[in-house]
């Protein structure tokens, strides 16, 4: 077996081990190589001081703790999948579907996700043509409420239609409402060869929700349909929050259409603000709740306002190619790591708070998805770690935490 298989099936059974955005797990990754990774993450492969004290190293550099449990705990987590781990069977079940696994290094995998830094994918589960997605500044990320109005359907219709038009992907999460409506329009529309991806949170075996089947089978057929999950996997609502980090870092300008107080296209549009992408975001009635989520982003300056798509076009021109190499953009990805021994609400928390300037609990629930007592409690537990800190009443990221 090649060194390139078996670092490809080894990450495979990775994605099974571990929960998107584990960032022992991704630092371990980074320090032992993914089959090594993978040899002490199942405890075929000892540890040592010194592989603790690299993976520290790395997990200061990327925004973590300065100091953390170590590998004991995170061992512990994984445990109990161990035994499910089926990369094989993965893989056959993805030859099987007529898709495949990327993994960073291959000719297909998206360079831009590497803005992400630490937490870049593990890899790729794809279903869809075998073309290369398009580069940050050609695809346009289009979100919002799954319970769309008429107006929002017809918002994103027509954008997405135009944008297909022009030659940009539209990418979105695969969702009803606004997601469907994005990816029907970018199909109508599509002169590209990607008019459209859908980023899942579930596995690419199933298409979820089950209501979009038709749709997601058309955007296979003509665009792709990726996840960081393996075959399998249900869409728990952690994964739904973690793949929309993958939805901002895709595209050049993530637009939100419409969104209310609470919710999920506000935790897209704030990854993507964190890694240094362009938001844009559509205004409506004020007396519509679909659009109450749009107006705060407008009034924060969080947003720019787009009212058509040609609007978005200059946006995305004026971002031009978002790299890798922009030190700033490099320094929040850093900072948004999310720190082990964390619960998943805590994590979700801690990545919602801004560094520089602080933030409501009113304003941590929409841009987390949490409710109000759970982000005082979270906050309560992340001031007692020295992660967050309270200033008049509002938080923010403690510093070099």
């Amino acid at each position: 077996m090649s060194v390139q298989d078996k670092e490809r099936i080894a990450r495979a059974a990775l994605a099974r081990l571990m929960e998107p955005q584990d960032s022992v797990g991704l630092a371990l990754v980074h320090v032992a190589g993914a089959v090594d990774a993978l040899g002490v993450a199942t405890g075929e492969l000892g540890t040592s001081a010194a592989l603790e004290q690299e993976i520290s190293t790395v997990l200061s550099d990327g925004g973590g703790p300065a100091t953390w449990a170590g590998l004991k705990d995170s061992l512990k987590r994984w445990a109990p999948r161990v035994a499910d781990l089926a990369p094989d069977r993965d893989l056959e079940t993805m030859r099987r579907l007529g898709g495949r696994l990327i993994v960073p290094g291959d000719d297909l995998w998206p360079e831009q996700l590497s803005d992400l830094g630490l937490q870049e994918p593990l890899c790729l589960w794809w279903r869809g043509h075998e073309q290369k997605l398009p580069s940050a500044r050609h695809a346009i990320a289009l979100v919002g409420s799954r319970d769309s109005t008429s107006y929002g359907a017809s918002v994103t219709g027509d954008f997405a239609y135009g944008l297909a038009q022009r030659g940009f992907s539209v990418v979105s999460g695969g969702a009803y409402g606004i997601d469907a409506h994005a990816h029907r329009g970018a199909l109508n529309g599509g002169v590209a060869g990607l008019p459209t991806i859908a980023v899942m949170a579930g596995g690419v075996d199933r298409f979820y929700p089950s209501g979009n089947e038709d749709l997601l089978r058309a955007v296979c057929t003509q665009g792709a349909v990726i996840s960081e999950v393996p075959p399998g996997s249900a869409p728990t609502r952690y994964r739904f929050l973690q793949r929309n980090r993958l939805i901002a870092a895709l595209a050049s300008v993530t637009v939100v259409v419409e969104a209310r107080w609470r919710s999920g296209a506000l935790n897209t549009a704030h990854h993507a603000e964190t890694i240094g992408r362009a938001v844009a975001t559509v205004p409506g009635s004020i007396h519509s709740a679909n659009s109450a989520g749009c107006h705060r982003l407008l009034r924060d300056g969080g947003a720019v306002c787009v009212t058509d798509v040609g609007e978005i076009v200059e946006l995305a021109g004026a971002i031009g190619e978002v790299g890798s190499g922009d030190k700033e953009s490099g320094e929040k990805v850093q900072r948004s790591a999310a720190h082990d021994g964390l619960s998943l609400e805590d994590l979700i928390l801690l990545d919602a708070l801004p560094l520089r300037s602080t933030s409501s609990v009113e304003k941590l629930t929409v841009v987390a998805g949490l409710s109000p007592d759970a982000v005082r409690a979270g906050l309560g537990r992340l001031g007692l770690l020295g992660l967050a800190v309270s200033e008049r009443g509002a938080w923010k990221r403690q510093k070099n935490a």
